[in-house]
């Protein structure tokens, strides 16, 4: 439960059947386990990229205007995030209202299994390393070497990126997911290295596209791990 909320002030469930207002998250987690549901999927789609969503399009659009969203696995249920600021100036604190909406129960779109991630993964991050080389932008600059000072920080954590219970290469798989985006995070800045024109900047973007797209689904295929194997039996 710490890990959905962080360091946000409230999260509430709006939507849940057989409640007629927001509820808090624990109370709409065990709702959520009554009506059937035995796992959460993550959804991380962008625009033309509907990944680990399964329809229908009154869901997707609301996922894709969030660019996250939950899927339920056992009862067709999806929740999308909205997320605002609320309290005086001065004392403002993150709000997250999860709103519960049908979904098609269907598998997710686009979502690999751990081991075509990890192979992915290996050649995007080859990919991306020739990308920043080749623009010289590769640990210049206080923005690049600052993303990646971050991305040290939480390899350090690495054992803490997934619960207990998950199987070890989706732990794998999850970090070399982020070590890629702090890659490209780093390639796309505009602020230093090779790129001093927005039509440089551009083509950069649209080169690394493909690799921040592999970079997803990886992370996808970490988190939904388990529930993935649980439907296949091997949990």
């Amino acid at each position: 439960m710490l890990a959905v909320v962080g360091e946000d002030a409230v999260h509430r469930v709006e939507g849940l059947p057989g409640e007629s207002g927001r509820v808090g998250l624990t109370l709409a987690l065990g709702r959520l386990r009554g009506l059937g549901v035995t796992g959460l999927r993550v959804a991380l789609p962008a625009p033309g990229h509907p990944l680990g969503l399964s329809g229908p399009p009154e869901f997707n659009a609301r996922a894709l205007e969030a660019e996250q969203a939950v899927v339920c696995h056992g009862a067709a249920f999806g929740l999308v995030p909205e997320v605002y600021e609320a309290g005086p100036e001065g004392d403002v604190h993150v709000e997250v209202v999860w709103h519960v909406l049908p979904v098609r129960e269907a598998p997710p779109a686009d979502v690999p299994s751990l081991g075509e991630a990890e192979r992915e993964l290996a050649e995007a991050l080859r990919d991306a390393t020739e990308m920043l080389t080749r623009l010289d932008v590769a640990g210049s600059g206080p923005v690049a070497e600052a993303a990646i000072d971050a991305y040290r920080a939480r390899a350090e954590r690495g054992r803490e990126v997934l619960a207990p219970g998950y199987p070890p290469r989706a732990v794998r798989v999850l970090e070399l997911a982020q070590r890629v985006g702090t890659l490209i995070t780093v390639a796309t800045e505009s602020g230093h290295g090779g790129a001093v024109s927005s039509s440089e900047i551009f083509a950069r973007q649209e080169a690394l596209r493909p690799v921040e797209r592999t970079a997803r689904r990886a992370q996808v295929a970490a988190y939904n791990s388990v529930v993935e194997e649980r439907e296949r039996g091997v949990r």
